[in-house]
Formats: structure tokens, sequence, C-alpha cells
């Protein structure tokens, strides 16, 4: 490969990864401290990404509909978690399976109604819609470099929070222990409330951000699901840390698998089996290490 193809797929992939990390980190939030299991969580994707799309027409700024956006989907969490998700933190799996399904059915509905079932597009932002030249032929994206900046900074910016403030103090006293954090003065529900809508302005803001890059279409949501649950397969449930590397992994072999011809035992691997290497990967993982690569078990 030209080591010029082979560093703008290298982008493409860390990019990809980044942007499926952001997504992916509000899943394995919500489960490794709640214990839920959030079926939803790719309709909240979609949501962003729609929500970038008719905030853009309606401010006439992405930068607006961005901040706008943010607000409404730390609403629609604290919506989320007090009339449906608080009822599920003492019942199984199967139960939250099923209720986070149905908030799924209720997502695909409700966005036919409000935006139709067109496929739509989000133009770059005019300040970010430059190119920057790698060779004299080819040329990156300056969104792209700055999308990937982003998730890099909220990565830093979350790990920060977890680890080194008294909230995030708090959120792993109630990971640990529910009833003991409780005991000492501290409101669970409302920290629990907290996170969730956490976890869902990072799959939104997610949306947002990657819709000037992708297409915003019905069923997006659905895509970005499967991929963020083998994320927080492989990464380890409730790791953030294991969700990096497990997204910046997969998005390095989703990206170069499909412009890869290689042979495998004699037979020859085309680039539209891409897709299936993620969870040949993904398994290959379960049969090492079934906890996760970086589970928070083994600590």
């Amino acid at each position: 490969m030209d080591p010029t193809i082979f560093l703008i797929q290298l982008l493409n992939g860390v990019q990809y990864g980044l942007l499926l990390f952001l997504v992916a980190s509000g899943l394995t939030l919500i489960f490794g401290i709640m214990g839920v299991i959030n079926l939803a969580h790719g309709s909240f994707y979609m949501v962003g990404a729609y929500l970038a799309w008719s905030l853009t027409q309606a401010l006439g700024s992405f930068w607006l509909a961005l901040a706008a956006g943010i607000v409404l989907s730390v609403v629609l969490g604290m919506l989320l978690e007090w009339l449906f998700i608080r009822h599920l933190y003492r019942r199984d799996h199967l139960q939250q399976v099923l209720l986070t399904y149905g908030l799924i059915l209720v997502f695909s509905e409700l966005r036919s109604i409000l935006w139709g079932d067109d496929v739509h597009g989000v133009a770059v932002p005019a300040m970010l819609s430059g190119s920057i030249a790698l060779t004299e032929t080819l040329a990156y994206p300056v969104y792209r470099f700055w999308l990937s900046a982003i998730c890099v900074l909220l990565a830093g910016l979350m790990y920060y929070l977890i680890q080194h403030t008294r909230l995030g103090m708090m959120i792993r006293a109630g990971a640990t222990n529910r009833e003991m954090t409780q005991s000492l003065g501290i409101d669970i529900g409302l920290l629990y409330r907290f996170v969730f809508a956490f976890g869902v302005a990072l799959a939104a803001f997610a949306g947002m951000i990657a819709a000037p890059v992708s297409s915003v279409f019905p069923g997006m949501g659905n895509q970005v699901l499967i991929l963020c649950f083998v994320v927080v397969v492989i990464g380890g449930l409730g790791s953030v840390k294991g969700a990096l590397a497990a997204a910046l992994l997969i998005g390095l072999i989703d990206t170069f698998g499909k412009v890869v011809e290689f042979e495998l035992a004699g037979f020859q691997v085309l680039p539209e089996l891409a897709g299936m290497s993620v969870f040949v990967m993904m398994a290959i993982v379960l049969l090492w290490r079934p906890e996760g690569l970086f589970s928070r078990r083994l600590r």
C-alpha cells in the first residue's frame, strides 16, 4: 500500500474509532455504574444527528445548533431517567432489555413523524471547511482533524471528571456499593440521573458532530448500537479505558478491512467482508478473555 494512502486510512480509522468511543463511553458508563442495559443508546446518536440537521436550518449556525442540541439532549436524558429508567435499577436485565427496546420503537416512530424518512445532510462549518495538504495531490479535511481533537479532549475531560473530582468519587462509590453510598447522605437517585443524562448527551453529541461527515438517515442509530456493544464487550463492561482501546481497534480494523485485500489460509479475503472482521475480533477476545480486555472485575 502506498504510504500516503496508508496515512489517510490510518487517520480515518483513528477518527472513526474516536467517534465510536464517544458513543460507546456513554453506554459503558450507564451499564458499568447503573447496571442498566440500554438498547436505546443508538437512538440517542440518531436523535443528535437529526437535531444537528434541523437546528442548523432553524438557527442558521452549526455552532448554535450544537449548543442547543447538547442542552436538549441533557434534558431528554433526565426526563427518560425519571420516567422509565429509575424503575429498572433493582430489576433483572430482561426487563431492562424489553423497556429499552420499546424506547427504540418509540424513537423510530417519533423520528418518522417529526423529520420524515428522507436522507439529509449537514454542511461543514465554514471555518472548518478547508483541507490540509498531505502531499502534492492528496489533502485531508480540517473538520475530521477537529472531530478527532474534540473526541480526544472529551476523553481526557471524562477521565479527569471520574478520577479526580468529588463528583467522580461519588460516581465510583455509587457504582461499587449503592446502599453504602446512599447511607453516607448522597442522593443516589440524583447521581444516577446525572450519569444517564451524561451518557445520553455523549451519544447525541457524537451524532451531532458526525452529521457533517455522514448522511443523516433513518436507522443510523441501529448500526452504531451494534458496534457500541462490540466495543463494550471487547473493552470490558464498565471500563472507559477499555472502551477507548476497543473503539480504536475496531475503527482501524474496519477502515483497513475495507481497502485491503489479503489471503487467509489460501482464500482471498475481500474488502466486502470487512464488517465481519469486527465480530471475528470480538469472538477471539471472548474466547481469550471473556470479561474483556480491561474489565473492572479484574482490577
